[in-house]
């Protein structure tokens, strides 16, 4: 039975009841509703109407957010001048400017160069990817690669950040944003790394070397200190960041493509500062899944969660798992990645979940999310250019076959240069879903939040009202419609 909330059960809500010329009785929803089919009805969805619809229609969050891949280059390429950084036309990366290397210009001057300008965004972003024939890397590596041009500068000015952030979100109409923030302060252990290894994935020899590890990490006035120093730092970041019309929560990550003393120690710290501010609300663990540390170490990682979550059993858990496409990396490790991030790392949400056809125990998967309604993170724009998935071949079909709870969420905007909205077209216009449907995932974009029930009965609250006015103004301008 899946959980339900109060007002969450108000999605056939009649948001006003204006009876229109040709619809006796008809509900503004149901009105919506059928203007709503007939944009995705018939030989070919109608998009340019759809993202008119999709823009105004009210959005509850986006789950599967990173924060410096939602900003866009052209920000960051501002952010050069006024923190302080230049970059080195050689390599278009970002640097410090004093010293000043050779060849290190600054934004502005960048920017007046329009082919260095537009060669540096086709860089830092996937634009003009699809539309132009220069010599270009896979687009996976390119689209991982983009972070090491601005990561420098990506975390200098996260307040001015956020508010862009908070900015775009209420102009298309969403509510929540759950960013995947900063990476969490980490420590490298050469005698950690050689006693895992000795441990193979033997669970008595593994929890032996974490609890001693954990032990001595928490003894460690370094790590401590990187703890604070990270929880001062999203105090600073959201200062005046939440309002009635927008709120912000966080997620600490680690990357998976570490040593596993680096990884322990990121995960350590990521659970002690979730545990320690409510507004971080989550762990994740992050990068490319066919990486080859990331492949390596998978099930060591998802045994690494295991131990943290049982110290931390009150943590929620959003991990990437099933990031991969056939052809990838060999198949027999695409066998069990989101198994084992749900059944062994103990996961409350899956981030993409794509490769789910071709594990093992996929049916067996399939049940088990619906059954502990797990949703899985939907990425449509970055499922189509990092692993080239779309259409039918994109499992979100299974996902609704089967019965699992999926929401709609962004991946990194800014990289991929899209809008929630924008996926929100790309399911209508590819999956042909009805209204209700549509509807019922904007509110489980709330649902399955990292929110105490409080902050989500607020939240869901405002987007009942949003969601009539909403349909007051589709069934009024259907009116007029009929009217002419």
């Amino acid at each position: 039975m899946r959980k339900t909330l109060p007002g969450l059960m108000m999605l056939t809500l009649a948001s006003g009841c204006a009876t229109l010329p040709g619809a006796p009785g008809a509900s503004n929803e149901a009105v919506t509703g059928r203007h709503f089919a007939s944009l995705v009805s018939g030989a070919a969805p109608k998009t340019a109407e759809l993202s008119l619809f999709l823009n105004k229609m009210p959005k509850g969050g986006d789950l599967h957010h990173h924060y410096s891949g939602a900003i866009y280059a052209e920000q960051y390429l501002e952010w050069v001048d006024t923190q302080g950084f230049c970059v080195n036309k050689a390599t278009s990366k970002i640097q410090h400017q004093r010293p000043t290397p050779p060849d290190c210009v600054s934004g502005k001057d960048l920017a007046a160069d329009d082919t260095a300008y537009r060669n540096l965004l086709q860089l830092w972003s996937s634009k003009d990817f699809d539309n132009h024939g220069a010599l270009k890397p896979p687009p996976d590596l390119q689209f991982f690669n983009t972070f090491m041009y601005f990561d420098d500068v990506a975390s200098t000015n996260t307040r001015e950040g956020l508010q862009t952030l908070k900015q775009r979100a209420i102009a298309e109409n969403v509510g929540y944003i759950e960013t995947i923030f900063q990476l969490t302060t980490g420590t490298q252990d050469d005698a950690f790394d050689r006693g895992i290894a000795a441990a193979g994935l033997d669970s008595a020899k593994l929890q032996a070397q974490m609890t001693a590890q954990l032990a001595k990490l928490e003894a460690d006035a370094g790590f401590n200190q990187g703890v604070q120093q990270y929880l001062a730092y999203v105090q600073d970041s959201s200062q005046g960041l939440d309002d009635e019309n927008f709120t912000m929560r966080y997620q600490a990550y680690v990357l998976r493509a570490l040593s596993p003393s680096m990884v322990f120690s990121q995960t350590a710290a990521a659970f002690k500062i979730a545990s320690q501010d409510k507004r971080v609300v989550a762990v994740n663990l992050v990068g490319a899944e066919n990486g080859t540390v990331a492949m390596r170490d998978y099930r060591l990682h998802m045994q690494m969660f295991k131990f943290l979550k049982a110290q931390y059993p009150d943590i929620k858990l959003s991990l990437h798992a099933g990031e991969l496409a056939l052809g990838m990396v060999p198949p027999e490790g695409m066998k069990f990645h989101i198994a084992e991030a749900l059944g062994v790392a103990g996961a409350n949400r899956i981030g993409h979940g794509v490769d789910i056809m071709h594990e093992t125990n996929a049916q067996q998967t399939l049940e088990t999310l619906r059954a502990l309604d797990i949703p899985i993170e939907v990425n449509l724009t970055s499922n189509q250019f990092i692993l080239g998935i779309q259409g039918e071949a994109h499992p979100v079909g299974l996902y609704r076959k089967y019965g699992v709870p999926f929401v709609i969420s962004t991946d990194d905007s800014g990289v991929t240069r899209h809008t929630l909205s924008n996926e929100y077209v790309l399911f209508a216009s590819r999956y042909q879903p009805t209204y209700a449907e549509v509807k019922k995932l904007s509110y489980d974009s709330l649902r399955y939040a990292f929110l105490p029930d409080a902050d989500k009965q607020r939240l869901t609250q405002q987007l009942d009202a949003r969601f009539a006015k909403f349909e007051a103004d589709i069934a009024a301008l259907e009116a007029r419609t009929v009217r002419k």
